[in-house]
């Protein structure tokens, strides 16, 4: 029997403003790359079923990048500091240390570790760049993995996947800019009860040039109305019991395609102080029903508000 192997290494990073080598961000450039390589992956029907990332931020955010893409939640990535500026024989001991119900492992990290692993197993010189994917097949036994034990099986980098991602379709060729999650989406319109009349919670948009409800990509491994009650709290500063039906949805363009959005209502139980509100940059306020129609840069959001409102009268 045997088991596989993925190498992947994290995508370029961006410019480090504060901290240290362990703080470097993943480059926007970089982001894509992981995804446009785990899309790959899921195409390929590779999917990994254990996730190894090294904690640095450009590691952690390429595999969490790579699993949403690859529809799979994150919340399963195991973080792994010896992944950090590890040797070869660090990842040995990684390795080793995996389940063995595990059949299909990803891991990712930082060269020169991964590149040296790679030789380790394969007694091969071939090169890893950032972002790139090393397909190994490996003996059953990982506890003690000899050298030229393995033999990699695809070696692929970034520069030779397209730039744009499939979109699932009837013939399967349409492409976009995102990866197909992306393009479906869930957010609250926040609501409470004052004096016996509704009110709605409305935000400033991330660029404060329009008003807004809280919303944003369902995020794979969440339900809708999980991933939509995460967008309120980050976006909004707000939590709250989301309710377990939807109002309705709409569809706008962004990322160069058709974005549908499904919205649910929730009830405001909480607002979190400023300190405790993740993109604290932007402006909330309670308006009425009506302003919220008026307001709301999505016209489509209007007659939504408004016939829920009424709804909320009549009870």
């Amino acid at each position: 029997m045997t088991r596989q192997l993925l190498l992947l290494r994290h995508g370029k990073a961006g410019e480090l403003k504060q901290g240290s080598d362990f703080d470097r961000p993943i480059s926007d450039p970089g982001k894509r790359d992981a995804q446009r390589m785990a899309t790959w992956i899921w195409r390929n029907d590779l999917a990994p079923d254990y996730v190894i990332s090294s904690p640095a931020a450009r590691a952690l955010e390429t595999a969490r990048k790579a699993c949403k893409a690859m529809g799979m939640g994150p919340q399963g990535i195991a973080e792994v500091c010896a992944v950090y500026q590890a040797s070869a024989n660090d990842l040995l001991q990684v390795l080793a240390d995996v389940p063995q119900a595990a059949r299909r492992v990803l891991l990712v990290g930082h060269n020169p570790g991964l590149m040296n692993l790679l030789a380790y197993l394969d007694a091969a010189d071939g090169d890893l760049p950032k972002g790139a994917l090393a397909q190994l097949e490996l003996p059953d036994d990982w506890s003690r993995l000899p050298p030229a034990c393995g033999h990699c099986l695809t070696l692929i980098r970034p520069v030779d996947l397209p730039r744009r991602f499939p979109f699932p379709g009837p013939h399967d060729t349409e492409l976009r800019d995102r990866p197909a999650y992306y393009y479906n989406q869930s957010g609250v319109i926040p609501w409470r009860l004052r004096n016996g009349e509704p009110e709605i919670l409305v935000i400033l948009s991330s660029n404060r040039k329009h008003w807004v409800v809280p919303k944003g990509i369902k995020e794979p491994g969440m339900s809708p109305r999980e991933s939509a009650a995460e967008e309120a709290r980050e976006e909004a500063g707000i939590e709250g019991i989301v309710g377990a039906e939807p109002l309705g949805s709409y569809v706008y363009r962004k990322w160069g395609a058709a974005t549908t959005c499904e919205m649910y209502p929730m009830e405001v139980t909480r607002e979190l102080p400023h300190e405790e509100w993740d993109e604290n940059h932007r402006e909330r306020t309670w308006v009425t029903p009506q302003q919220a129609a008026a307001r709301l840069k999505q016209s489509a959001l209007g007659p939504m508000v408004e016939a829920f409102a009424a709804r909320l009268r009549a009870r």
